[in-house]
């Protein structure tokens, strides 16, 4: 695989200045920099906080195809050593969106040489992916209803996978999924009297016996995963109060749906649940949700314009039997538009897994992935 120096030393710029999500303020001033030299038509900025959207219009009237990449990064401390590694402590690209970013720069080098013919193509760089709330940030932002897309494509790396083969599917492509919070609130007292109290350590029990059990009824792949739980206050020496019947205990658990519909139903299912329970137990009960992902749908089209792109080049594409478990947030951009889809990208089997503290992105998928969306946008747009 070609690897193109000016785009890896980009990339490399990118890994060694992460921003967390919602604060990718230098990540979107350097990626300003860069298309400053690429002529795009439109520069559209702030978008859903530091969003930006480059627009490259074509000379007839046509479709609007949108390619999406990543601004931020996440909350890990990197391994690595080598010279472009991290320098903000605890915080570093562990998800490759430094490449995404590349990838999707390298397109508008392609379409300043190249015009599109028909249409326009918006080049988006969207923040705050890895908390889910990016892509529903950009799309309630008022300056989103200019750009509004026919299609919307995006891919993420995929370690473990043969480097640059390509992985789609149509229909579900990655699970939709959510943090579910509970806190279960009651009374304390002396734990010598605790029928003077009311403790939720029995409903703690009971919950935590039932939350598995709630994926069985769901007619499709669905999973709640408990990820934490703690009954009473242990105080700041980390010593539990000995003397007191708890009054209060807080469950945390993922759940997670292959589609949309099937994430409201376990959602109902699941408070429902805890509620009913609850309600005879003396308890009140509040719910939290946290990194909210809707399920990437992507469109039999949508599907067939990634396949077609990686025939015309000549790159491996495996059609995928099942959806992803893992979740993204660029569902709700596809569902901006009548198509589009998502696919993976192989970054090479010995690649660490992302969110490894030693994962970095292959330099080599920067080309692969830039001549697969320039190869979408001349299927759609046509290219002089």
């Amino acid at each position: 695989m070609t690897v193109n120096t000016k785009w890896t030393a980009f990339r490399k710029a990118l890994h060694a200045n992460p921003e967390l999500s919602n604060q990718e303020m230098v990540t979107a001033q350097s990626v300003l920099a860069q298309f400053e030299h690429l002529n795009p038509d439109e520069i559209h900025q702030g978008l859903g906080g530091t969003g930006l959207a480059f627009v490259y219009n074509g000379e007839n009237s046509g479709p609007t195809t949108l390619i999406r990449c990543e601004l931020d990064a996440l909350p890990i401390q990197e391994s690595n050593t080598f010279c472009h590694r991290s320098q903000h402590t605890g915080v570093s690209h562990k998800c490759g969106h430094d490449g995404h970013m590349a990838i999707v720069t390298a397109v508008g080098e392609k379409l300043k040489n190249s015009k599109i013919k028909s249409g326009r193509a918006v080049l988006l760089f969207q923040p705050a992916e890895e908390t889910g709330a990016g892509a529903v940030q950009v799309i309630e932002d008022k300056k989103f209803e200019s750009l509004k897309p026919d299609y919307a494509f995006a891919l993420h790396n995929l370690p473990g996978q043969p480097l640059g083969e390509v992985f789609v599917k149509p229909g579900s492509f990655n699970c939709a999924s959510r943090g579910m919070t509970v806190k279960l609130l009651g009374k304390t007292s002396h734990a010598a009297h605790p029928e003077d109290g009311i403790s939720p350590a029995r409903a703690l029990g009971y919950i935590l016996d039932q939350l598995p059990k709630m994926a069985e009824p769901i007619n499709e792949f669905s999973l709640v995963t408990v990820v934490g739980a703690t009954l009473g206050v242990i105080d700041e020496t980390g010593q539990a109060p000995f003397g007191t019947s708890p009054g209060e205990a807080t469950i945390m658990a993922t759940l997670r749906t292959t589609s949309n519909e099937a994430m409201e139903l376990l959602v109902t299912n699941t408070v429902d649940m805890i509620e009913q329970y609850v309600n005879t137990s003396g308890l009140s009960v509040e719910f939290g949700w946290n990194d909210v992902f809707y399920a990437c749908n992507n469109t039999q089209v949508g599907y067939e314009k990634v396949v077609e792109a990686c025939n015309n080049l000549s790159i491996n594409c495996t059609t995928l039997t099942e959806a992803y478990r893992w979740s993204e947030d660029f569902g709700k951009l596809r569902d901006t538009a009548k198509e589009g889809a998502m696919f993976t990208l192989g970054a090479g089997a010995e690649s660490p897994q992302l969110h490894n503290p030693d994962y970095d992105f292959p330099d080599s998928l920067i080309t692969t992935g830039r001549d697969i969306f320039v190869e979408i946008l001349r299927l759609n747009n046509g290219l002089k």
